[in-house]
């Protein structure tokens, strides 16, 4: 096939905006996506089907059982999960990855964020490390990713907002009932709440009309196109460029080398499962935590016998996510008023300056519940089922509010991504194996967080709570899976540089998830984002400057 000047693998959050950034600045490219591009059209609105349940199937892929992983648990036995099994730490196989049908909240770091080492110093047996790069170098690119994908919201009522330049590009979605009634709540406790962040048209924004407040949203495709994620902004601006190419279903085997130690492109299986070759100047893997760990340690060769990159047995490790925490509160009156998206308030009190925590999380109100996420809502001592579990479900379901948040993960070297030695997948590579947890003090951090969440609830009137949380007995990805590539300035205690380029490799990029350091108290989207426009501003310039080509 005809050279091109780069390869993006992954069509997701990252590597959507690195395809349209790289065409717009006129350079080649092949985006590969192992799924498909799916439409609110493909995905019916199946409460048992949807992306957050997944045993009865993943709506937005991966389509079939042919890509296992290993799980292996606190007491060190290894299990094989398939993709349809909620331990999978599954993220969306599909044009857009999980930008098509996720929560949508678009939160920055804060400035303490990216120096944790610094502020607090890294509890004992922890990979702790500051980034190399600071808040202030990625604020321009935050602000470029907030305008050119679309967040609504307003940071205005709290103090603890991170330093920024202009507001947000579209004001807050309306108040919905639980905003009413925990606002006041939050005031009385001395917070300060205010309306989530969201990527999602509160008005009509680029062409496209506001949210219609359905109750089908976290783990949906949006069927008005207001839910902004890469697969309906950047990734047509791409492909409109007629720079860039697309090419579905397919799945990425290696990057290749060659006697220099130099990518010279990849392998992949095309959409009829043959092996293919795509040549290019540039590799700029983005598949996600798990799958780009994954597709560097399966791309061995003589230069390279322990994977790409993989020089100082880094890759793969500091695999995080996040431990969620919060509380469920039961009130004597209706609370739900099927206002979608549901999530609506949050506060950010409490993400740092706790004395005997390193850092902390954002707290704010759960999505709509669907009956299938009530299930495990209900007060604890409630029948599995039967009458009584019925009973309870009617009782609670509209007189029930979650507030919960992502704890800041305190990574360790252990929880990593390794291959397994055995278990194959459909094309005969090495599947991921997941093992380790995070710190246990990110428990510490959780439990502390589940009793503020508690709280809150007491005071907006919960007539009793439920705490929510524990001590997981293995970690917890998923969505928010990152870490496994991270960056740094050394190249023994990290995988990539400041822009993302492989230590090792120099025209081979990771630019997703995997290069956090840590993952923040925050969704982590809009910061993948950021990064992604950061380390494509880098490439385009380098490129042009110093010339990458081969």
């Amino acid at each position: 096939m005809k050279r091109v000047n780069a390869v993006v693998v992954g069509a997701g959050a990252a590597g959507g905006i690195v395809a349209k950034q790289l065409a717009v600045s006129g350079m080649s490219v092949v985006l590969f996506e192992r799924g498909k591009w799916y439409t609110p059209a493909d995905c019916r609105k199946d409460d048992l089907r949807n992306q957050r349940t997944t045993v009865l199937g993943n709506a937005f892929g991966p389509e079939d059982e042919g890509n296992p992983r290993v799980l292996v648990d606190a007491a060190g036995n290894a299990h094989v999960v398939l993709p349809s099994e909620g331990s999978y730490q599954n993220n969306a196989a599909c044009v857009g990855g999980g930008t098509l049908s996720y929560g949508a909240q678009a939160w920055r770091y804060m400035p303490q964020d990216f120096r944790l080492k610094s502020t607090y110093g890294a509890p004992p047996g922890s990979s702790l490390e500051d980034w190399p790069i600071s808040y202030d170098d990625l604020e321009p690119f935050y602000d470029q990713a907030e305008y050119e994908i679309g967040v609504s919201g307003d940071y205005s009522p709290t103090p603890f907002r991170s330093p920024r330049k202009r507001p947000l590009p579209m004001p807050p979605l309306p108040a919905n009932r639980e905003f009413e009634i925990l606002e006041p709540a939050a005031k009385r406790l001395g917070l300060h709440p205010f309306p989530l962040p969201m990527l999602r048209n509160s008005v009509p924004y680029n062409d496209r009309g506001p949210c219609m407040r359905c109750r089908w949203c976290c783990g949906f495709a949006c069927e008005v196109d207001a839910k902004n994620g890469s697969q309906n902004t950047v990734i047509p601006i791409a492909l409109g460029t007629g720079n860039c190419e697309l090419r579905m279903s397919s799945t990425v085997k290696e990057v290749l080398v060659d006697d220099k130690g130099r990518a010279r492109g990849v392998s992949y299986f095309d959409e009829s499962g043959h092996l293919q070759e795509q040549l290019s100047d540039i590799v700029v893997v983005s598949a996600c935590a798990i799958e780009s760990a994954r597709l560097l340690l399966n791309s061995k060769s003589r230069l390279f016998p322990n994977g790409l990159g993989n020089r100082y047995d880094q890759v793969g490790r500091n695999l995080q996510g996040h431990h969620y925490t919060g509380a469920v509160g039961y009130f004597d009156h209706d609370t739900y008023d099927d206002m979608g998206p549901g999530a609506s308030i949050a506060v950010m009190d409490y993400n740092h300056g706790t004395p005997g925590l390193v850092g902390g999380g954002m707290l704010a109100n759960e999505f709509i519940r669907l009956p299938i996420h009530m299930v495990d809502r209900v007060p604890k001592d409630t029948p599995r089922w039967g009458l009584a579990h019925k009973q309870a479900m009617r009782a609670w379901h509209k007189r029930s509010i979650v507030i919960m948040g992502p704890t800041q993960q305190i990574p360790t070297a252990d929880a990593r991504v390794i291959l397994d030695p055995a278990v194959k997948d459909q094309w005969g590579l090495p599947v991921a194996r997941i093992q380790g947890n995070c710190h246990p003090h990110t428990f510490e951090i959780g439990a502390v967080q589940s009793q503020r969440a508690e709280a809150w609830l007491k005071e907006a009137g919960a007539i009793f709570t439920s705490r929510t949380g524990g001590k997981p007995a293995t970690i917890s990805a998923g969505q928010h899976q990152a870490g496994t590539c991270r960056m740094g300035n050394d190249p023994q205690s990290s995988v990539v540089n400041r822009n993302c380029q492989l230590h090792d490799v120099d025209n081979v990029f990771v630019i997703d998830g995997s290069v956090h350091v840590n993952n923040g108290g925050f969704n982590p989207v809009l910061t993948i984002m950021a990064i992604a426009y950061m380390a494509s501003d880098a490439l385009v310039h380098n490129w042009k400057g110093t010339g990458l080509r081969s």
